[in-house]
């Protein structure tokens, strides 16, 4: 009698834990995937000594275009999702000058302009500033994605003061941070 309950029960369970293993597979799971990473990169850098200025006679007028194709790209513009451009200026110099940066489309037409405030000389502490962009944001993502240069002005009044800071300078920084859809 032990034998044949072995015989019956022996192969129930292990029907029942094969059948309590099997699940049956969604591949349509792959349409539902979301990936939406966040990238950081580095822009722009722009350094400039107090001495070089004082050696412009006049009015110094600094202005620069960058070839700064990696925001058109397809595989960048055809991805991006929000983001945001960050700016970074220290001035340790005895100068105030006026900052303006100009995203230029492929044709060099201006598409968006940021106005920075006069920087006063001698500033111990950076001046920020963010912008956004993207849907429900204060500029358009579409800015970005036809952005095939950058252009930065400046404009000194003064080039004959000197700074008795040690090492005085004019820096620029900018960084984006944006969020692209992979799939």
């Amino acid at each position: 009698m032990f034998g044949m309950k072995n015989r019956i029960l022996l192969p129930t369970i292990i029907l029942l834990a094969l059948y309590s293993c099997i699940e049956t597979q969604n591949f349509d799971q792959y349409d539902d995937l979301e990936i939406t990473p966040t990238v950081e990169a580095s822009i722009l850098y722009i350094e400039s000594p107090e001495r070089i200025i004082n050696e412009a006679s006049g009015q110094y007028y600094y202005s620069q275009d960058f070839n700064f194709d990696g925001l058109s790209v397809d595989a960048f513009a055809d991805r991006v999702i929000e983001g945001s451009i960050f700016f970074e200026i220290e001035n340790t110099t005895s100068k105030e000058f006026k900052p303006t940066v100009e995203f230029l489309d492929e044709g060099g037409n201006t598409i968006d302009t940021i106005d920075f405030p006069v920087q006063q000389p001698y500033q111990i502490l950076p001046y920020y500033l963010q912008v956004p962009y993207g849907p429900g944001k204060q500029r358009s993502i579409e800015i970005i994605k036809n952005t095939s240069s950058i252009k930065v002005s400046v404009l000194i009044e003064d080039n004959s003061s000197v700074s008795d800071l040690p090492d005085p300078k004019i820096i620029f920084r900018s960084n984006g941070k944006f969020r692209l859809r992979l799939k």
